[in-house]
Order: structure tokens, then sequence, then C-alpha cells
């Protein structure tokens, strides 16, 4: 085998057979290993306890790396996202990837990197996993698909579906920062205030909140279809209407200058590192100012309440004073966002 062999993935690296097992003890390991991981078994035997929280989602961002992050930091912050966003402190997480033959190993050793050190930052194991190899041109580079576990303390109760009228709605903070960071870097766009990803977990923010209150009724994070999408989602499953304020939705001047410039809207863009909090109105406050000592919530504000108006609508008064309807996404604003 050639030193260049040596430097890129090969379809036999997927074979199940010695590359394959080199490429696990080799490459995978010894980023990745722990306790439970390391036995190698084709299930990971583990010991939890009370409600559980699981969730599984696939990413298959384009470009791989990109400003403010990669695939791999991306789908350990989407899986540990989705956790919180139930109330459960993430726990342990499988990892599958999908690997095109002629991958750089210096790529995937980036990509390994990175999903070894925000798993260690939100405290998260991968105890189990899969990899296969497909023929160049099959796949785009990398794709990888988890799924995640927590626990859910007995006293949390978390839903879409549990929004009451008069309820404050708290963002956490600006939005469309991932979005245009990718689009940016796919479109070759050079702004004067380069826009990066906000990819970030959340799991210490809400754990944060959830200990000055126990009565937050909904938890979202606003990816794919943005703001306006999740807000929608909310009023559906609670059938109550939401109103928000424009004005008060923190989004940084240069993603407000590039989707001017482009034609979009930042509230369909998708967002990796932020949430919407659905709370009780009398404990707004207190969980508004819990949320901004933590760097993840820093620019959080109030952006509107649940309303018995509109049932299953979200309505949005502009910056003008006048009123604005907030349908879903329609269609995909911009594919391979995550």
């Amino acid at each position: 085998m050639t030193q260049d062999e040596n430097d890129i993935i090969l379809l036999a690296h997927g074979s199940g057979g010695k590359l394959s097992h080199e490429l696990v003890e080799n490459r995978f390991l010894p980023f990745l290993s722990n306790p439970v991981l390391a036995k190698l078994d084709d299930s990971a035997v583990f010991e939890v306890g009370g409600r559980i929280a699981f969730t599984t989602d696939s990413y298959v961002v384009n470009p791989l790396f990109f400003p403010g992050g990669d695939i791999g930091k991306l789908a350990v912050c989407g899986t540990v996202n989705d956790l919180s966003m139930s109330g459960a402190v993430p726990l342990y997480m499988s990892l599958a990837l999908i690997i095109e033959e002629g991958l750089p190993m210096k790529e995937l050793e980036q990509v390994l990197q990175s999903i070894k050190a925000t798993a260690d930052e939100t405290g998260t194991q991968i105890i189990t996993g899969d990899t296969k190899v497909v023929s160049h041109g099959q796949a785009d580079k990398l794709f990888i698909n988890t799924a995640g576990i927590g626990i859910v303390p007995d006293d949390i109760n978390v839903s879409g579906a549990g929004a009451r009228i008069g309820d404050k709605i708290i963002l956490s903070g600006t939005i469309g920062d991932h979005g245009i960071a990718i689009m940016s870097l796919r479109e070759g766009l050079k702004f004067s205030v380069p826009v990066e990803s906000d990819c970030q977990p959340l799991n210490k923010l809400v754990q944060q909140m959830l200990e000055v209150s126990s009565t937050i009724r909904c938890l979202r994070d606003p990816t794919r279809g943005g703001l306006a999408t999740t807000l929608n989602e909310i009023a559906t499953q609670s059938q109550k209407g939401i109103f928000i304020n424009e004005a008060a939705v923190p989004v940084k001047e240069a993603v407000r200058a590039a989707c001017e410039l482009l034609g979009l809207d930042p509230l369909y863009i998708a967002n990796e590192g932020k949430l919407v909090a659905v709370v009780e109105s009398s404990e707004a406050d207190k969980i508004l100012a819990s949320m901004k000592r933590n760097l993840c919530g820093k620019d959080a504000a109030i952006i509107g309440e649940i309303t018995a108006e509109h049932a299953g609508k979200t309505i949005m008064k502009t910056r003008l004073g006048s009123s604005r309807m907030l349908d879903m996404l329609s269609g995909d604003l911009l594919p391979r966002i995550c």
C-alpha cells in the first residue's frame, strides 16, 4: 500500500476486515475510547435510572468545516441540544459515520478531535458506533448519524403542548448566524464583519435555567426552518396564539446586512446554538437574568407571549408597527445546512 493510500479512506476500510479494525483501533479509539466503548461489543451495556429521553439525528452539512465549527461539533451539539430541549441531562451517544472513499485521513481525524472535544465539554460519552465506506461519488465526503440518551428529572415536564395564555417567550440570543456562515462560505461572500456559526451545546444553559425555575413550559432549538418555523410548531402543538415583537428579536448587524443583500429573512435562517423558552410570566425576568449569566445566553431577550387570539398561528408586530403573520418555512431555504 502506498503512502498516499495510507492517508485516505479506502473502500476496504468499510469491509469489516483488517483495515476496518485498524481504522477503529488506530483512528477512532484514540479520540473516543471510554470503558463502555472500549469493549467493542455489538451493543453497549450500561446502567441508567429514572425517566429517559432518547433522540436521533443525521448530519450532512456542506462544507464539512465552516467558521465556528465542523460536522463533528455540529453532530454532538445537535444531539445534546435535542435532549436538552426535553429538560434531560445528556449522558450517552451513538456515532455512525458514512465515509466516502477518498476522504483524507487528516480531515477524518480533525472531525474526530472535534467530536471528542465537544463531547467532553458536554459531559456526554460516545459508547457505541458504526462505520461504513461507500465508493467515490456515492456520498459527499462524510455523513454522520447519532442517537442520544439522557435522564429527565422527575419534576421536569417540558413540551410544546404545555404553553399557556400569558406565558412569555424568551430567545437565548441572535438568530441566523449558522445559516449565513454556511452560505457565505459556499458562495464566497465576504463581509466587513465575519459571520461565524453559533454551533454550541446548550445543556449547561438549560440546566442553569431549570435550577432557578422548574416551571419552564417548553424548550425548542430553532434549527432548520429558523425561529418562525419553531414558533409555529409550538403554536400548533399548544393550540394557542403566539405574538412576538420584531424589534425585540436580536439579530447581528452583519447577519441582517447579509440577509438584506441576499433577499433572505433571518426569521427563517437555521441556527445551531440557540433556544426558545416558553415560561410562566411571573418567572420570566428571573429566568432571563439567569440566562444572561451564561455565555450561551448573554444576548437573551423576551420577544413575545402566548395569547388566546389566533390559536395555532404566530403573529409578529413589525418594526413599522404593522402586524404580519409568520408561516412555517415553505421549501428548502438552504439545503445541506446541518
